[in-house]
């Protein structure tokens, strides 16, 4: 379930269930640089420790929120060591802290620190598109399944969204973390993902 709650400030913030766990969630639905930096640690790793990052990320830099800015400028050795710490944020913590400082160095040169300036005035889904694949980390496929979330889930819908997301935007599929709206879809998502794997295995094996 997915539900818009108005923030103080007249904003929109979304209850996402992605992380499964309600604090992390609750900033990844009111923080668009926290889910983006989820999406961006999403990669060979279980898809609930990628988003819970954004959160744990915060707490050590105390505080209850994320700032591109702070981010950007912090030590990259200090900013290392937030990551390294137990438990540590990703398997691959030392170039993942790397990957999100220079993702947050981006949104500060290009967007003034504005995650959601990268969506705000894209006209189409193939523009926005264009923007996520041009973020340091996001691939083709990783810049589709963040379109996907954010016309799914965050109510970001610029004409052709859908479209430009692939098949990850297909409405009702359970391809990937924008399909996520609780535990069901979550083990229905990581189901798919497992047949997809084991189908690319034996298509290999085949090959060879």
């Amino acid at each position: 379930m997915i539900e818009d709650m108005t923030q103080s400030n007249g904003s929109t913030a979304h209850t996402l269930q992605i992380a499964q766990q309600p604090e992390a969630d609750e900033l990844l639905g009111r923080s668009p640089l926290a889910a983006m930096i989820g999406m961006l640690l999403d990669q060979q790793v279980p898809m609930e420790w990628a988003f819970s990052g954004p959160f744990t990320l915060a707490q050590r830099m105390g505080s209850d929120d994320l700032d591109a800015h702070e981010i950007a400028a912090y030590d990259p050795e200090a900013f290392t060591q937030l990551f390294t710490a137990k438990p540590a944020l990703h398997r691959y913590p030392g170039s993942m802290a790397k990957r999100v400082q220079q993702l947050c160095q981006f949104l500060v040169a290009e967007y003034d620190g504005d995650a959601d300036a990268v969506w705000g005035d894209a006209g189409t889904g193939a523009e926005l598109l264009k923007r996520l694949k041009a973020l340091p980390g996001f691939g083709t496929q990783k810049a589709q399944i963040f379109l996907a979330l954010l016309g799914k889930q965050l109510g970001v819908r610029p004409a052709g969204w859908r479209a430009a997301a692939g098949p990850y935007g297909e409405a009702g599929s359970h391809r990937s973390v924008a399909d996520i709206t609780g535990p069901d879809s979550l083990a229905r998502v990581r189901a798919y993902k497992q047949e997809a794997k084991a189908a690319a295995k034996a298509a290999a094996a085949k090959k060879s």
